[in-house]
């Protein structure tokens, strides 16, 4: 059993793909406690150009709490243990951070599937966690159409 399931949510639906893959971990009493994980990050632009990015962030920060709690809501009432955390940093080093420093045993995360030139133009959040996390990590792929 996973007693700590860490789900990292940047507010995509492609991102939130990982749920339904959580909802039958849960119900098949492999899950003790998911938590809905979200980073906010600061780009460096904005600190260089002067921008009140403390008011920026903040603000950031509120909106994603409020995503996540009403997506805590909503599995709550399927009867899971939820928690929810809203942090600052670089997305990838803190969703592996905060996975050491709260003993996870499970990172849920959805990866877009990018390949080749793609990949390495966009970086992949989830391969860095997937690279470094000390965790099992599942990475789920959205069924996407590609255009």
């Amino acid at each position: 059993m996973y007693q700590k399931v860490l789900v990292p949510l940047d507010g995509s639906k492609l991102a939130e793909c990982v749920l339904p893959e959580v909802r039958n971990l849960a119900r098949g009493g492999v899950v003790g406690e998911v938590i809905l994980l979200n980073v906010v990050e600061v780009p460096s632009v904005w600190v260089a150009e002067g921008f009140d990015f403390i008011s920026l962030k903040d603000n950031q920060k509120a909106v994603k709490k409020k995503y996540l709690a009403e997506l805590q809501s909503r599995l709550s009432s399927e009867g899971m243990k939820v928690n929810i955390e809203v942090l600052e940093g670089e997305t990838a080093h803190t969703i592996i951070d905060y996975s050491k420093d709260k003993h996870v045993d499970l990172i849920v995360i959805a990866t877009h599937g990018y390949k080749g030139v793609k990949r390495v133009m966009f970086g992949s959040v989830a391969l860095k966690v997937l690279h470094d996390a000390h965790v099992p990590v599942l990475l789920i792929r959205p069924d996407i159409l590609e255009k």
